[in-house]
């Protein structure tokens, strides 16, 4: 038998290869027998109930209006706010005026915040330079207002 090739060991005479696939049928099913569960499961999960102490007669908390600083394009300012007595008030001021308003009205307001309404072709250190002053007279809320798109 000098001439007959080598047989494997598997019957038939087939030779055995390799298997390049995962085999993900056992994932299925662990996973699907997982699912099974945690649906058996949630319904019988007690959502978690807190009582939430209760307050005696507290009133709200007053939301101050903010004062609003309208710098045109021109560089020119003015001031919207609420007066004392409610009604809305808006005045052309100078940077000194201005300075000197938001000193006033922060001893009488002192939490009441302020919005500066810049056109958009002002330079950006003309509106830097009102917010630091705002800063610096102890404006702790400064914001800047937008249009939205």
């Amino acid at each position: 038998m000098a001439g007959t090739p080598i047989r494997s060991s598997m019957r038939g005479g087939r030779s055995r290869r390799s298997m390049a696939d995962i085999n993900v049928v056992p994932y299925i099913d662990v996973m699907l027998v997982l699912l099974v569960i945690f649906m058996v499961t949630a319904p019988l999960v007690a959502p978690s109930i807190v009582n939430l102490p209760t307050v005696g007669n507290a009133a709200p908390q007053e939301q101050t209006p903010p004062v609003v600083i309208n710098i045109q394009a021109d560089g020119k300012m003015s001031v919207r706010y609420k007066g004392d007595s409610g009604a809305s008030q808006e005045d052309t001021m100078t940077k000194a005026e201005l300075d000197s308003f938001i000193a006033a009205r922060q001893a009488d307001h002192p939490d009441q915040p302020v919005v500066i309404a810049a056109d958009k072709t002002v330079q950006y250190d003309a509106v830097m330079t009102v917010m630091s002053d705002l800063k610096a007279r102890g404006v702790k809320r400064v914001g800047l207002l937008v249009k939205s798109q």
